[in-house]
């Protein structure tokens, strides 16, 4: 039967062939799994009408029947495996229609334009991207209380309709961009839905979805024998089913987004071209954001409870710095996508835990080591805190190998002193090393330092390990009231999802921590105080003014075992180095 005008447009012949070919996958799969049983009806069935018989059909049916029993088994298992799979599912945010009636209304809208069906759903994702998420999985399926929170009501029976996919919005997105920015951007999105209604196109991603799934439910450790070696079997033929179709799965996706691109061009076509340019600023903001200032927050035990409002404070920031973005920050005084929430700081609330769950690995819900913070309360409870917890760290260290006090410091001193680190890496080795853990130094990290340096970034290291295998030992506090959908993060040894840093060396540690012990000098000695950068994140600001030359002194330090510029910097900001620091 051909295609007619409409579907051409929803998958076009492309798509749907390819289609056509990943269930030919499938079929043939069928057909090879049913082929011994075909053969062992014939032998049963010309033995019982007088038409095979003989020594050698008997042998044959002895032979076939079992071996087409043990195949429909094992196809049965198969089928059974890839059934029960549940799929991967992005975590996301929910957003129910009554949360967001505005939001829903411009989806609504934009489909209608598009001549494509609705999404099913809207959630928010803390990533700087949009897609469909097909969620037709029975694990996957809302409860029947929540029929009416669709955004297509067809008003047919959800069982006979397949839903239409979910909607994904970058969260990032909706604080940054305006209302028809937005629009724009969606555009291509949204007319995915399309293909997604035609039945061989979703009948393909079905399948392969469902191999997917059942790959990584083989995948699974701590089995045992028997089940690991019945799944080893099951991965073997869904790891060859997906490579016999990958190639066309992989062409109909692309068809599908080609064929969303043509239909979006009817639909502000020339406005998304500068949504577009949005999209790249809004993803260096976003990442600069998570690893300059949610980071250090989240390794402190706290998550920042606005990142979407500070990804535009970011942003915001970057254009009064930036000449060639003079022009961004006059977006500001028009209508932002976040208008279309009914309580967008709830909403941020809620992505910005998800953001720390999935790129940091916190807890899913707050608890006494795991608790918000905004932005007022960030310099304080945050970057000074931080300091004074690495200082306090630094100097026990310290006392751990016996270092003694600098020789200008008095006799019996009231606390730590900078004074005492900057001696200590800058002394001789004339005595024989203190001891260190026993870990594996990174030598291309620690290369070029003193040999004080390299021992004390090695006990760091160690240290900071301690630490987070007992954070990570402490049980998770009670269950409260989540917001993101926690199904996705049912295994912890999995997170974080998506690691924005690799670990810290013991070179960067080490300089993180004089850093921190030279800004609980700075604090007080001159009253410096800490602050926030959005662009940087945690900084020190003595006299009002950012202290942009510090971090260079430190390396300095470091790497030649040269205390000169660092002493020169200090004097210049009139700090002692001598005086004691409070500490954590």
């Amino acid at each position: 039967m051909g295609m007619s005008g409409a579907e051409r447009e929803q998958g076009a012949p492309g798509p749907r062939a390819r289609a056509l070919a990943v269930l030919r996958v499938r079929s043939r799969a069928l057909a090879v799994a049913l082929l011994p049983a075909a053969a062992a009806v014939i032998l049963l069935a010309g033995g019982s009408t007088g038409h095979l018989t003989g020594p050698g059909w008997d042998l044959a049916r002895r032979i076939v029947t079992p071996l087409a029993v043990l195949v429909l088994l094992l196809a049965a298992g198969v089928a059974l495996v890839v059934a029960r799979a549940r799929p991967a599912v992005t975590p996301t945010v929910p957003i129910a229609e009554e949360a967001a009636p505005d939001l829903y209304r411009m989806v609504r809208d934009l489909a209608d334009r598009l001549g494509v069906p609705a999404p099913s759903a809207i959630a928010l994702t803390p990533d700087c991207d949009s897609w469909l998420e097909d969620r037709t999985h029975p694990a996957h399926a809302p409860p029947p209380s929540e029929e009416d929170d669709d955004v297509a009501h067809t008003g047919r029976s959800s069982r006979r309709a397949p839903a239409a996919p979910v909607l994904v919005i970058g969260s990032p997105f909706l604080w940054w961009m305006r209302v028809a920015e937005l629009r724009a951007l969606l555009a291509p999105v949204v007319a995915g839905t399309g293909p997604s209604a035609h039945p061989d196109i979703a009948a393909a991603r079905r399948f392969v979805r469902g191999l997917d799934a059942a790959v990584a439910v083989t995948s699974v450790p701590d089995r045992g024998p028997v089940s690991r070696a019945v799944l080893a079997g099951v991965g073997w033929v869904a790891r060859l089913l997906l490579r016999g179709s990958r190639v066309h799965a992989a062409e109909m996706e692309r068809g599908v987004a080609a064929a969303a691109a043509e239909r979006a061009k009817a639909v502000d076509y020339g406005l998304r071209i500068v949504a577009q340019e949005q999209v790249g600023l809004a993803y260096a903001g976003w990442d600069r954001l998570l690893t300059r200032v949610a980071l250090p927050a989240w390794r402190m035990g706290r998550w920042p409870a606005r990142l979407n409002a500070g990804v535009v404070a970011a942003l915001t920031e970057l254009s009064r710095r930036d000449r060639l973005a003079e022009g961004f920050a006059s977006r500001l005084g028009e209508r932002p996508a976040c208008d279309l929430l009914e309580e967008p700081g709830a909403v941020d609330e809620a992505t910005s835990l998800l953001a720390a769950r999935l790129f940091h690995g916190g807890p899913a819900e707050t608890g006494p080591g795991w608790s918000p913070v905004h932005w007022g309360d960030y310099p304080e409870e945050v970057t000074g805190r931080k300091w004074r917890t690495d200082a306090a760290r630094l100097h026990r260290i310290l006392d751990g190998l016996r270092v003694p006090p600098a020789h200008e410091e008095p006799p019996a001193p009231d606390g730590p002193t900078l004074a005492r680190v900057l001696t200590h890496l800058t002394a001789a080795p004339g005595l024989p090393p203190a001891p260190v853990p026993a870990v594996a130094p990174d030598e291309d990290d620690l290369a070029g330092g003193t040999a004080h340096g390299a021992a004390l970034a090695l006990c760091l290291t160690a240290e900071l390990a301690r630490e987070e295998a007992a954070a990570a030992a402490v049980p998770a506090g009670p269950h409260g009231a989540a917001a993101p959908d926690p199904d996705p993060l049912r295994d912890d040894r999995a997170l974080p999802l998506f690691p924005l840093q690799p670990p810290r060396t013991g070179r960067e540690l080490l300089a993180d921590h004089i850093t921190a012990m030279v800004c609980c000098a700075a604090m007080d000695t001159v009253g410096a105080v800490p602050g926030l950068d959005w662009l940087d994140g945690p900084t020190l600001l003595v006299g009002g003014a950012r202290a942009t030359d510090l971090p260079p002194q430190v390396l300095t330090l470091i790497e030649d075992g040269d205390p000169s510029g660092l002493r020169n910097w200090l004097t210049r900001q009139g700090i002692r180095p001598e005086k004691p620091v409070r500490l954590v």
